[in-house]
């Protein structure tokens, strides 16, 4: 008789980095169980599509990535899972080919759904296995493999409770729930063990992470403990709403070397009216003073952010005041949204809806400026010596990212020894060139 092979999966993934880490989570569980994981363009009995409803494109895109896969593998097995299965299950389940819907939760129980699902698949019904989001508990699927050891993404809360009147994700992931300290510690150790030389901590609203905790805890108290394993040498936040950035997390990050410096703070728009109508709880004055603290503590401060353009009622003096602020904090990176209508939030029924052309034009407007604040900030490192974390080398060109994560590409030393590995090794660059999308240089050693 001959040996029955195990079966193979492959997933595909839309959005964010907490659904990045979702499928990764989801491809070890399925390897534990005798899976052989396998990469999305090759064949597969198993695919599995991590859909994303940020955005009316989010959608599309999840929809779309749905279809292709059950057209172009028409005998495997295809589940949809996340964020847009989790609100629009119902509409999923009719796409014909699609054998199961689940939601952002129970994602454990995937890998017996699928192992049924393929014991039975000459007779299986679709099935939509979404369920309210009522659990308080964090579902605790870890990662130990990121591909190459360099950068590691560390899941330690999901949910949100903002509601901010534009956004879906509330409907989608659920009340706010933290993952152990205790947890967090041991696989964070376990990836530096591993080889990761970066762990980047995330969640869908990170900075409340702890509040459910019992004996409470926060962001900082991981961050301060994470930072002492050994052997981690960066320890970088994904993103922080702009009202969670305490006085303890700045002092981490100025006195602790291995802390990012580095903020994500989504600021939606430099208008303060704008803001209010979507429900952020912050003005532009108060968050240019938390932007003004963390530079006077952390000189070489990177500050990136999100900024939603053309929402209901935006007028034309309260883009440009959006231009001015965004010039006025000079941001280092900008991530440019055009207001997505979703069914469902507030926003969806205010009047005043403005047109696709009038939001594409505000986008192009604001990504220009974007690209010329990131001009502007590599530009001080001109002439520089930076600490580069190598995560890719080919060609004679090691690729990685500073401590503020700026994009740097740096031919390799003369004397470069091809047995010598510098993938995972932070090497000194000497920046000589700049532009919009980072900095190039020479590796010194």
């Amino acid at each position: 008789m001959g040996t029955q092979k195990s079966p193979r999966v492959a997933a595909m993934t839309l959005g964010c980095k907490v659904n990045q880490y979702d499928t990764e989570a989801l491809l070890e569980t399925f390897a534990a169980h005798g899976f052989t994981i396998v990469e999305p363009d090759q064949e597969a009995e198993v695919y599995l599509i991590n859909t994303c409803t940020v955005t009316n494109i989010a959608d599309k895109k999840s929809r779309q990535l749905i279809r292709k896969v059950i057209r172009t593998h028409p005998h495997a097995v295809v589940a949809a899972f996340g964020c847009y299965a989790q609100t629009q299950a119902e509409q999923l389940i009719k796409i014909p080919g699609l054998a199961i819907v689940l939601g952002t939760q129970n994602r454990e129980q995937l890998v017996e759904i699928v192992t049924t699902a393929l014991q039975e698949k000459h007779i299986i019904e679709p099935q939509n296995l979404v369920e309210p989001l009522r659990s308080p508990d964090f579902e605790e699927l870890a990662v130990s493999n990121f591909g190459s050891k360099v950068r590691a993404v560390l899941k330690v809360q999901e949910g949100c409770q903002q509601f901010c009147s534009y956004c879906k994700v509330p409907y989608a992931r659920g009340p706010e729930r933290s993952r152990s300290l205790g947890s967090v510690l041991n696989i964070a150790t376990s990836l530096v063990e591993a080889g990761y030389k970066e762990i980047v901590l995330t969640g869908i609203h990170l900075a409340a992470y702890g509040a459910d905790l019992d004996p409470r805890s926060s962001l900082e108290e991981i961050v301060a403990q994470v930072v002492e394993i050994p052997g981690l040498q960066r320890l970088r936040l994904s993103s922080v709403e702009p009202t969670d950035v305490t006085d303890g997390l700045l002092q981490l990050m100025a006195t602790h070397p291995k802390v990012c410096p580095h903020l994500h703070l989504p600021l939606q728009s430099g208008s303060t009216t704008v803001l209010q109508r979507m429900r952020r709880k912050y003005t532009t004055t108060e968050y240019l003073a938390i932007v003004e603290k963390a530079r006077d503590l952390i000189p070489d401060l990177a500050v990136t952010t999100d900024i939603i353009v053309g929402f209901p009622g935006e007028t034309a003096a309260e883009f440009a005041e959006t231009l001015a602020f965004v010039e006025t904090i000079g941001f280092s990176r900008l991530h440019v949204f055009p207001y997505s209508r979703r069914a469902g939030t507030p926003a969806a029924k205010m009047s005043n809806q403005l047109a696709k052309k009038v939001k594409e034009e505000r986008s192009q407007t604001l990504i220009r400026l974007g690209q010329h604040l990131a001009e502007s900030f590599h530009r001080r490192y001109l002439g520089s010596r930076v600490q580069v974390l190598i995560e890719e080398v080919t060609g004679g060109v090691g690729t990685g990212y500073t401590e503020n994560y700026i994009r740097v590409q740096a031919n390799l030393p003369r004397n470069y020894q091809e047995s010598r590995s510098l993938t995972g090794e932070i090497s000194t660059v000497l920046v000589n060139t700049v532009d919009f999308e980072g900095a190039m240089g020479e590796i010194l050693c």
